[in-house]
């Protein structure tokens, strides 16, 4: 082998060397940037105050419609806020001195203009958002209790999240046409 032989072979090596160089970097460089991306992300994210904040429940302005006479049932309707950073999911109401089941529904329009309350297992709220109950939404079925309501009673409401437990409210007993649709 000659000293011109070597010399090229040493020469396509160092070609190849740095192609392989080349290359190697950029398949790194896209993990790379991509990690910074995220990292920025989550650094934004912490610095606002969201990352790990739990789910803040206020519920307010509690009412229970007076119940005509004969009517086995009647509704309820509360404001509910998440202030947190999570969402949670409200799973469960139940009110003391009052017979049986609260329930959980939610108002329907079919298409012929008609309308039925379907009962739910669950309503979630998100993240900095909030829950106002209405006759034409969410709502509470509350069954009457055998002692006659009067407007301006007070009836202890217990609502309970997944995540942040129960949340004891009282409801102020109001006449019907004087809650919100909205």
């Amino acid at each position: 082998m000659t000293w011109i032989g070597i010399r090229d072979r040493v020469s396509r090596a160092r070609g190849l060397d740095r192609r392989r160089v080349r290359d190697g970097a950029l398949a790194v460089l896209a993990p790379v940037v991509a990690c910074c991306a995220a990292l920025a992300g989550l650094t934004a994210w912490v610095g606002a105050g969201r990352a790990g904040s739990p789910a803040r429940i206020r519920v307010t302005e509690g009412r229970v419609l007076l119940p005509s006479v004969g009517v086995p049932e009647t509704a309820a309707f509360f404001r509910v806020a998440n202030d947190g950073g999570s969402a949670d999911t409200l799973v469960r109401i139940t009110a003391r001195g009052v017979p049986g089941e609260v329930a959980l529904s939610r108002h329907v329009m079919t298409r012929g203009n008609t309308a039925y309350r379907a009962e739910t297992d669950s309503v979630s709220v998100a993240a900095g958002e909030r829950l106002a109950m209405s006759p034409i939404g969410v709502d509470l079925t509350v069954p009457v209790p055998s002692k006659a309501w009067r407007s301006g009673d007070l009836v202890p409401f217990t609502l309970e999240f997944r995540r942040s437990g129960p949340v004891r409210v009282l409801a102020v007993v109001v006449r019907p046409g004087t809650v919100s649709a909205r």
